[in-house]
C-alpha cells in the first residue's frame, strides 16, 4: 500500500495544479495517472484561456458571458469564484514560464472567440494547451512531486454508509500497467479526481482514446451525485474523417464558414445576425446541421471553414498548427483553399457534482476540471473557458484537500440538496444488471482505513482476474455499439424515440458486458485489459447521459429537444441529477443558484 496525504488521480491541467496548490500547502502529493502527464488530453486544447486582463475589461463581464453563455443554468458562486480568480491563474502561469502569443509591444496577446463580450483570449499559438501542460508539469518536477506514471486507477476505497453523504473515501485502487501489480493508495487528506473527458461514449469525438469518463463513473458508483449530464458541447469545427479538433482560433481570428452555395451561412440564414462565426458553439454546431440536413451541406456531410483571406503571415504566426491538421487528415492546404469542418462531441458540461471548494458530498473525495460539474457552463460552455476552469478550481481542491482553510462553500452537494424526486418514462429498466456487483469497498460497519483499502483492492483483484480467466466476447463489440447509437440517437438534435431506442441499445450492452472476457493473458502492458475496464465506465455514462436528455423536455443550450423548442424557466430552470443507489439511478433535481456575489443573474433571451 502506497500512503500520501493528498492524491490526485489524473496529471491533466486539473491535476497538474491540484498538485502543485496541495504542495504549496506543505502536504506530500501523489499524481496516480494512467498517461504520463505531457500526453494528458489538456495537450489537445488550441484556443486559449480566457480571464479579464485588459484594463477595459471586468471580472464581473467576464462572469456575466460566462452565465449567458451557460444559458442560465450555471451556480452563480462557481462563476463568479472562476471570473474573480482567473486572471490571477494566467498571470501565475507567465511567471512559470508559459510562452503565450504577445504583442508588439510585449503584452500577452487576447483574441475574440464565441460568446465573448470583449477580446480576453489569452493563448500561445494553436498550441495552448500543449504549452500549458509542459509549464505546469515543470513545476511539479521542480517541487519534487511523486508521479506514478502508467498506473491506471480503477476504483475507490469508500465505506458503505447508507447514506452517502456519511461515507469516507480512504483512498483508490490503482493497476500498473507496467507490472500488472494491483495496489492500494492511502490518502489521509483526500482523493482529487481529475480524469478529464468522457468523449469515448461517442463514436466522432475530438477527445482522446483514454477519455473514457473514469472519475464520474467510479464517483457515480461510490455515490456521489452525478450532475447535468445530458449537457453535452459539440464542437462546430472537427475534420470529418477524424474528429480532430479544429480550433476556435481559426474564427477568432476571421475565419468564414460558408456552406455548398457558398453563402456565409451565419449571416444569409439568420443564425447568429451580430456574432455570425463567434456565436456560442451550440448556436453555430446547430447552424451547420441544418445546412446540411437542409441540403445546403458540402457532399451531404460537412460545410467549409475558409481563413485563406487572413494571409500566409498571419496564419503562420497563429494557427500554423491549424494548417498541419488540415494537411494530414484532409489533404487540404489552408492557405490555399477552404477545410472542410462539421460538429463533433468535444467536452461534457456536467461530471461529478460539487462545491466551489471542489468537495463532493463524501468526506475525503474531491473532483475538478471536466470530470466535475461545480456548474460553471451550465448547458453550454464558452470556448475559452476550459482550461481556466482547469487551473481555478483545481487550485481550490488542491488547496482544500490539503486543509487550507478557504471561505465556506455556497454551493450545497448531495441528495439532501434536493429540491423534488424525478421521474422519467424508461423502456428498460436502466442500472446494474447484477446490484451485488457494487463498487462501495466495505461491508457492513468498516470504517478503518486501511481495511476498507485492503478490501477494495481484494475486490479489484478477484475482478481482474476474473476477466482475464474468462472466454468471452471482446469488449469492443461492447463499446462500438454504444458509441454508434449514442452517436445516431443522442446528438445534437434529440427526439424522444432516439433517446429510448438508445436506452435499449444501452440495456443490451449492458448485458452482453456481463459476458466480455481479454484474450490477452500478459500482465504487463496489457491494453485489452484496460480497454475492457473503460469500457464499463463507458456504459454507465452513456446511460446517464441519455436519462437527463430524456428527462429534460425543453431546449437549453446544447440540448436540444424536436418537441420541445423553447426554453422552459418556471419549469426547468434546476439542475438534473443522478444518484447511484443500490445499482439503480435514482433521478432527482436541485435548485440553480443565481445569486451572485455582486449581482442576481436574472434569465434573459439568449441570442447573438
Amino acid at each position: 500500500m502506497y500512503e500520501h496525504d493528498v492524491i490526485v488521480v489524473g496529471a491533466g491541467g486539473a491535476g497538474l495544479r491540484a498538485a502543485i496548490a496541495a504542495h504549496e500547502e506543505g502536504a506530500d502529493v501523489a499524481l496516480v495517472t494512467k498517461l504520463h502527464p505531457v500526453r494528458s488530453h489538456t495537450g489537445a486544447a488550441e484556443g486559449g484561456i480566457n480571464a479579464a486582463l485588459h484594463e477595459e475589461d471586468s471580472w464581473d463581464l467576464h462572469a456575466y458571458d460566462t452565465m449567458k453563455g451557460a444559458d442560465y443554468l450555471s451556480d452563480a458562486p462557481a462563476v463568479d469564484t472562476f471570473a474573480q480568480e482567473a486572471p490571477e491563474e494566467v498571470i501565475q502561469l507567465e511567471h512559470w514560464g508559459m510562452p503565450f502569443s504577445r504583442e508588439e509591444d510585449g503584452k500577452v496577446s487576447q483574441r475574440p472567440f464565441g460568446g465573448l463580450s470583449f477580446p480576453r483570449t489569452t493563448y500561445a499559438g494553436a498550441e495552448t494547451g500543449h504549452h500549458l501542460l509542459h509549464t505546469m508539469y515543470e513545476q511539479v518536477v521542480k517541487r519534487g512531486i511523486e508521479v506514478y506514471d502508467e498506473w491506471y486507477v480503477t476504483n475507490l476505497a469508500v465505506t458503505d454508509h447508507d447514506d452517502p453523504e456519511q461515507r469516507e473515501c480512504h483512498g483508490c485502487v490503482a493497476y500498473d500497467i507496467k507490472s500488472g501489480e494491483i495496489a492500494g493508495f492511502h490518502a489521509t487528506g483526500g482523493v482529487i479526481l481529475a480524469t478529464g473527458g468522457l468523449g469515448q461514449v461517442f463514436e466522432h469525438t475530438t477527445n482522446a482514446v483514454a477519455n473514457t469518463g473514469d472519475g464520474p463513473a467510479m464517483a457515480y458508483r461510490a455515490g456521489v451525485p452525478i450532475e447535468d449530464m445530458e449537457f453535452i458541447q459539440f464542437h462546430p469545427t472537427t475534420l470529418p474523417s477524424t474528429g480532430v479538433l479544429i480550433s476556435e482560433g481559426v474564427r477568432g481570428e476571421g475565419g468564414i464558414l460558408y456552406n455548398d452555395e457558398e453563402e456565409r451561412l451565419m449571416f444569409e440564414y439568420g443564425y447568429a445576425n451580430n456574432d455570425g462565426e463567434l456565436a456560442s458553439r451550440d448556436v453555430v454546431s446547430r447552424a451547420e446541421l441544418t445546412e446540411v440536413n437542409e441540403g445546403r451541406g458540402i457532399e451531404d456531410e460537412y460545410v467549409h471553414l475558409d481563413m485563406r483571406h487572413l494571409g500566409e503571415e498571419r496564419i503562420l504566426d497563429r494557427l500554423e498548427n491549424i494548417l498541419h491538421l488540415a494537411e494530414d487528415f484532409e489533404g487540404v492546404d489552408g492557405l490555399e483553399e477552404p477545410m472542410p469542418v462539421k460538429p463533433g462531441q468535444h467536452y461534457a458540461m456536467g461530471g461529478i457534482e460539487t462545491d466551489e471548494n471542489g468537495e463532493t458530498c463524501i468526506d475525503g473525495l474531491y473532483a475538478a476540471g471536466e470530470c466535475a460539474c461545480v456548474s460553471m457552463h451550465g448547458a453550454n460552455r464558452l470556448g475559452g473557458n476550459a482550461l481556466p476552469e482547469l487551473l481555478v478550481f483545481g487550485a481550490q481542491a488542491g488547496r482544500h484537500a490539503a486543509d487550507k482553510d478557504l471561505a465556506e462553500a455556497q454551493i450545497p452537494v448531495g441528495p439532501s440538496a434536493m429540491s423534488e424526486d424525478g421521474d422519467v418514462d424508461t423502456p428498460v429498466a436502466p442500472g446494474a444488471i447484477d446490484a451485488s456487483d457494487e463498487d462501495v469497498a466495505a461491508d457492513g460497519a468498516m470504517v478503518d482505513a486501511d481495511a476498507v483499502i485492503e478490501h477494495a483492492v481484494e475486490r479489484e483483484k478477484e475482478r481482474i482476474e476474473m476477466l482475464l480467466e474468462r472466454d468471452g466476447i471482446n469488449h469492443a463489440e461492447v463499446r462500438d455499439d454504444i458509441q454508434e447509437s449514442m452517436t445516431a440517437n443522442v446528438n445534437v438534435f434529440r427526439e424522444e424515440d432516439n433517446l429510448k431506442q438508445a436506452l435499449e441499445d444501452i440495456r443490451e450492452a449492458r448485458e452482453q458486458y456481463q459476458h466480455v472476457g481479454v484474450s490477452d493473458p500478459s500482465r504487463t502492458f496489457n491494453t485489452d485489459l484496460i480497454h475492457t475496464i473503460e469500457t464499463r465506465n463507458i456504459i454507465d455514462l452513456a446511460e446517464a447521459i441519455t436519462l437527463g436528455a430524456l428527462a429534460r423536455e425543453e431546449f437549453r443550450g446544447a440540448h436540444w429537444r424536436k418537441k420541445h423548442q423553447e426554453r422552459k424557466d418556471d419549469e426547468w430552470l434546476k439542475h438534473t441529477m443522478l444518484q447511484w443507489n443500490d445499482g439503480n439511478p435514482h433521478l432527482y433535481y436541485k435548485p440553480v443558484i443565481l445569486e451572485g456575489f455582486e449581482q442576481t443573474y436574472e434569465p434573459k433571451e439568449r441570442s447573438y
